[in-house]
């Protein structure tokens, strides 16, 4: 669809001022995409009011799907393959005609297929949703994933790639993050972790199981004939000129091979710091730190708290052709443009800590380590940070103040690390609350959250607050949550700081002399996003420790 921008400009004019507009303008141009891609990937505009943009220049009124989610009855006044089709999505009707939302107001053809699916209404009044909430109704109207492989077994052709076909393409609607194939005695377990927690997706007969274990080894270059070894390798799925990474792991179970696929997500260049859950606060810190032509910024936590996509988001900021980036990751999981990205090859001897010392001979301006893992790739980091680059890395900790007392015991020296450390960063992920069913209650009014009110009055200091939950329904699942949000506590590393890191200090002294200076915990961040709304207490408290002095 070809915009015209200047039409586009002339009504941002009412919602930006005018040097925000300006700067919208070059920064677009900078990264060749459109206006309005821009301000959406940045979030620069509230998402209901770049909806509005997109009504004003198609000259039509806006409808928020997220307020008014079609129920099934409505959606099925559309047949499926018409709703695909055409992009159109049945809103309502009154006694002045049917109101269907769109994100594609243009396409040929539409208002004479709506004239004959509704040739008793009044009046056909077209409105404009975006994109992402039509794709979420037009979601609902897939049948159960059992149902679909019992429809492609009764064929008998072409079973495991289009049983395949269906999972990987639900697996993505859902924005799955890894599907579990299960081998038991007579079926498969199929399951998907969705915001950071596996559901059941459907199960298969066991008999079809064999040639979809092969699919996937052959797609992902690993032996077929190997039945009793762990194996490890990637594969490629494209569909509608989407094309997704995927991490593949075999590994023998009592009964049978058990796959794991990774999906590597393809939307980091659309992140931002605002998207991920960080605070004004952490965000300034998060810039100064980026933004200093050397030193080490560190993000801690476990496996699967978000620590390389964040590392990602900081690097996208910092992504200018006057720099030279390169990385080692094991795996590579984001493709960056204007950046040197390689992998981990161990058949090689391409380490982490060989990788590094031939990065730092090809004279990078910034580094990005995939993770610190020993003495020797923490040595080297260290040295890289003190001769003039900026480096980015992840490593395993429970929080910030950990950190520092685990790189003493690999060996560095803490006079090295007062000098080189920038900021170190403890994350972890908690679920959003869905926006299609998010309510408010007062936690007086819930019993069965008596310690969480009694969490919730000792940071905030209140008697009965008004907190935010999801009631459940289509669009999420009826899990009440729909995405995630992420935790942040940054440690920065002041002069105060430098001074402490001398004496070779434990994890407390560091944490009490951080929060003396404003450290922010993992825990207060979390009470801050579910006062916010953005996020349950009962899920701060499924992934942060409550801290001791919170506790009474």
């Amino acid at each position: 669809m070809a915009i015209n921008e200047t039409k586009i400009k002339a009504i941002l004019g009412d919602y930006l001022g005018e040097e925000d507009l300006r700067q919208a303008t070059v920064q677009s141009q900078e990264q060749h995409i459109s206006l309005m891609e821009y301000l959406f990937n940045e979030k620069a505009l509230a998402k209901d009011l770049l909806g509005q943009v997109w009504a004003e220049y198609f000259g039509l009124p806006y409808t928020d799907l997220n307020t008014h989610f079609p129920s099934r009855e409505q959606r099925e006044r559309i047949p499926i393959k018409i709703a695909q089709k055409f992009r159109i999505v049945f809103c309502g009707e009154t006694a002045a005609g049917v109101t269907i939302a769109t994100d594609s107001p243009e396409r040929f053809g539409s208002e004479v297929v709506l004239r004959e699916l509704f040739p008793k209404a009044k009046a056909i009044n077209l409105s404009f949703s975006l994109s992402e909430d039509i794709d979420e109704v037009l979601r609902q109207y897939r049948k159960p994933l059992e149902t679909r492989f019992s429809q492609i077994i009764q064929k008998q052709q072409h079973i495991a790639p289009e049983i395949l076909d269906e999972i990987f393409s639900d697996a993505l609607g859902y924005k799955a993050s890894d599907i579990h194939f299960e081998p038991t005695l007579q079926e498969v377990v199929v399951r998907f972790r969705v915001d950071g927690i596996l559901q059941e997706a459907g199960r298969l007969p066991r008999e079809y199981y064999e040639n979809i274990l092969n699919r996937v080894k052959v797609q992902s270059r690993l032996r077929i004939d190997e039945h009793f070894a762990a194996q490890d390798g990637a594969l490629h799925y494209e569909k509608d000129g989407q094309v997704v990474d995927i991490r593949t792991s075999i590994v023998p179970t009592v009964e049978g091979e058990k796959i794991v696929l990774r999906i590597l997500a393809s939307y980091v260049r659309y992140l931002s710091l605002e998207s991920l859950g960080v605070s004004e606060s952490n965000r300034i810190i998060f810039e100064e730190a980026i933004h200093k032509p050397f030193g080490m910024v560190l993000v801690t936590g476990p496996t699967g708290s978000g620590k390389t996509t964040t590392l990602y988001t900081l690097l996208k900021m910092i992504n200018h052709p006057e720099v030279n980036i390169t990385t080692i990751e094991d795996p590579v999981e984001y493709r960056v443009e204007g950046a040197n990205q390689i992998q981990v090859n161990e058949e090689t001897n391409l380490t982490f800590s060989q990788g590094l010392r031939s990065i730092v001979r090809q004279d990078p301006d910034i580094i990005l380590v995939g993770e610190i893992r020993d003495r020797e790739t923490a040595e080297i980091s260290v040295n890289a940070a003190l001769t003039g680059h900026l480096l980015l890395s992840t490593f395993h900790a429970n929080d910030a103040s950990t950190a520092l007392p685990r790189l003493f015991e690999m060996g560095i020296e803490p006079f090295l690390l007062a000098s080189t450390i920038n900021v170190i960063v403890a994350q972890r992920l908690a679920r959003r609350i869905c926006e299609h069913c998010r309510t408010s209650v007062m936690l007086s009014d819930r019993p069965d959250l008596v310690r969480e009110r009694a969490v919730f009055e000792s940071v905030f200091n209140k008697e009965s607050p008004l907190v935010f939950y999801g009631k459940g329904c289509e669009a999420c699942s009826y899990s009440g949550y729909k995405g995630r949000i992420a935790l942040f506590e940054c440690l920065r590393m002041t002069p105060e700081m430098q001074i402490l890191l001398l004496r070779s200090p434990s994890k407390r002294e560091i944490w009490q002399l951080a929060e003396q200076e404003g450290t922010e915990s993992l825990f207060v961040d979390g009470m801050k996003k579910v006062k916010e709304g953005l996020t349950t207490i009962e899920e701060v408290l499924r992934v942060v420790e409550i801290p001791e002095h919170f506790r009474h």
